[in-house]
C-alpha cells in the first residue's frame, strides 16, 4: 500500500492499464474522508443533542489522524481499551484518556500506568476487589480515576449494578479516586436488540449510580455507549435520578456491514471498504483478492455474509479463505475480471488491525495515508 498514488477507484469498473500504474495494489482498506466527517459529526451532534459527553472509542480507527478529527468535531477525550494504545494516543499528544476495561496491574503494566498517569488524565475501570487492589498497590497514589465497571445485560465483565456501591466503598479505603461507573451494552448486537439494550444501559448506571451514593461516593462520571445504540433516534428519555453522562460509541465512526444489517445505517455511510480486484468469474459470482487477512472472519451468527457491497446492494460474501472472497451476486451482474469492487466488512474494528495503513480518499483522488498508530498494541 504506497502512499504516492493520486487516483482511487470508481466502484466495479475495470481501470486502464496506465490508470493503475498510479492506484494503490489491492487489498487495501479506503477511508472516504467525506463520509467520515459526516459520521463524526451526527455522532457528536447526538451526544449534544442527548446532553452526554462524547468520548468515542479508539480502539475502532487506532488512527491518531482520526483521534484528532473526533475532538475536532467535540470530543471531551478517548476511549482505548488497552495500556498500549494509551501509550500511544498520549506520545501523539493526546491529554485525556479512558481505559474502558479492568485493567489488571501487575508486573510492567503497574509501570506502564504510573507513567500514563503522569503524562495525561486518565480514568480506568475496575470490576472486582482484586483488581481493585492490584491497581492501589500499583498505582501507589498516582493521580488515576477509577470508575467501577456494571453488567447491564451483556454478561463478560461488571458486577451487579447493585454491588457497584460495595466495590466503589472497598476502592476508595484503599487509595483510589473513584469518579462513577460504566458499562458496555454489547448485547445491542443482535437483530431487534437496540432499544431493550438501551433501556437497560439505562438502568444500570442509575442502579449502580444510586448504590455508590449509598456509601458516599460521587458518581459524577455515568459512562455508556455502543454504536448500536449511539445510532438510535433520539426519543424520549427515561426519567432517570441518574441519567447517563458520557457515550463512548467506536464503530459508528465508519460504520460496518454488521451495523447495515441491524439497521443502524445504510451501506451508503460505511466510510472505510476494503478494495479488492475480481480474479475469477462465473455465472452468478466472483472470487475477490480480499480474504480473511483483510476483511476479518468476524462473522455474528446472524449475519447473512462476509461483508456487503455498497455497488452491489444484493450480492453476499459467502466464503473467506486467507486471500480469497467468494461473492455471490445472485441475479445481478458480475464484475468483469480486472475489476476493482468495494466491500464494507462485517466488522471494521478487526478490519482496521489488519493492516498498516489507511488510503484516504476524497471524490476520486487519493489525498493522504494514515498510519494505524496504534495496530497490534494490545497489551
Amino acid at each position: 500500500m504506497g502512499s504516492g498514488h493520486n487516483r482511487a477507484v470508481p466502484s466495479s469498473v475495470a481501470d486502464p492499464e496506465d490508470e493503475d500504474r498510479r492506484l494503490p495494489d489491492t487489498p487495501y482498506l479506503a477511508v472516504d474522508r467525506a463520509v467520515l466527517e459526516r459520521n463524526l459529526a451526527a455522532s457528536a451532534a447526538r451526544a449534544r443533542a442527548r446532553g452526554v459527553a462524547w468520548r468515542p472509542h479508539a480502539k475502532t480507527h487506532k488512527s491518531l489522524a482520526i483521534g484528532r478529527l473526533q475532538l475536532q468535531h467535540g470530543a471531551v477525550g478517548l476511549t482505548l481499551a488497552t495500556v498500549g494504545e494509551a501509550e500511544i494516543f498520549a506520545a501523539g499528544g493526546f491529554d485525556d484518556l479512558f481505559l474502558a476495561y479492568p485493567i489488571w496491574a501487575a508486573g510492567r503494566r503497574a509501570d506502564r500506568l504510573r507513567a500514563l498517569a503522569d503524562a495525561v488524565a486518565l480514568r480506568v475501570g475496575v470490576d472486582s476487589v482484586a483488581g481493585a487492589d492490584q491497581l492501589a498497590e500499583a498505582l501507589r497514589g498516582a493521580p488515576v480515576e477509577v470508575v467501577v465497571e456494571v453488567d447491564s445485560g451483556h454478561h463478560r465483565t461488571g458486577v451487579d449494578p447493585r454491588a457497584a456501591g460495595e466495590l466503589a466503598s472497598h476502592a476508595v479505603r484503599r487509595g483510589l479516586a473513584v469518579a462513577g461507573v460504566f458499562t458496555f451494552p454489547g448485547h445491542a448486537y443482535a437483530p431487534g436488540a437496540r432499544e431493550g439494550a438501551a433501556a437497560d444501559e439505562a438502568r444500570a448506571l442509575d442502579v449502580a449510580a444510586r448504590a455508590l451514593v449509598a456509601v458516599g461516593v460521587d458518581p459524577r462520571v455515568r459512562s455508556g455507549g455502543t454504536s448500536p445504540v449511539d445510532y438510535l433516534p433520539l426519543d424520549d428519555q427515561p426519567s432517570l435520578e441518574f441519567p447517563i453522562t458520557e457515550t463512548r460509541p467506536g464503530v459508528s465512526t465508519f460504520g460496518d456491514a454488521q451495523q447495515v444489517e441491524l439497521g443502524s445505517t445504510d451501506v451508503a455511510d460505511c466510510a472505510l471498504t476494503v478494495v479488492a480486484t475480481v480474479v475469477h468469474a462465473r455465472h452468478g459470482e466472483a472470487v475477490l483478492d480480499a480474504g480473511s487477512k483483510v476483511l476479518s472472519t468476524d462473522r455474528a451468527a446472524w449475519a447473512t455474509g462476509h461483508g456487503r457491497l455498497p455497488a452491489h446492494p444484493q450480492a453476499r460474501v459467502v466464503a473467506l479463505s486467507e486471500h480469497h472472497a467468494t461473492v455471490v451476486f445472485g441475479e445481478g451482474s458480475v464484475p468483469a475480471v480486472g475489476s476493482r469492487v468495494r466491500v464494507a466488512p462485517n466488522h471494521v474494528c478487526t478490519s482496521i488491525n489488519l493492516v498498516d495503513r489507511l488510503v484516504v480518499v476524497e471524490g476520486d483522488e487519493v489525498v493522504d495515508t494514515w498510519p494505524v498508530d496504534a495496530r497490534g498494541a494490545n497489551s
